[in-house]
């Protein structure tokens, strides 16, 4: 069934044009040594952009869940990727067919305001 929902989701749910984005920011990012830590988190949410349906964040056990590199990423990208989604999910969420897309989407927004210490795992 998430395979399913994972074709639908990169078909209607934007999910082809959320990953692209994200791995178009990462490589930007990557091209700075001060950059590598803020790509790799987008490239985290880059794979769950892409796969929603049968994956889920988990804190890793021993990340690093609010540091310094968490408090930059919150003010200069976290904040506007959740706002991103939020809309997104909003507008998801007004047709019955867009729910579980917009749940996706609020997966993802959470996800887009701390990804430090997190890491993306197949739901058992």
């Amino acid at each position: 069934m998430s395979l399913l929902l994972n074709i639908l989701w990169i078909v209607f749910g934007g999910g082809f044009a959320i990953f692209l984005e994200y791995v178009i920011c990462g490589l930007v990012l990557c091209l700075t040594i001060v950059g590598i830590p803020f790509g790799l988190q987008c490239f985290k949410l880059g794979h769950l952009g892409l796969f929603p349906f049968g994956h889920e964040a988990v804190a890793e056990p021993a990340g690093d869940r609010f540091g310094c590199l968490g408090v930059l990423w919150v003010v200069f990208a976290g904040v506007w990727i959740f706002l991103t989604h939020l809309g997104l999910a909003i507008t998801m969420a007004l047709t019955l067919i867009g729910i579980p897309f917009a749940l996706q989407h609020l997966k993802l927004a959470t996800l887009a305001l701390a990804p430090f210490g997190k890491k993306v795992v197949p739901k058992p």
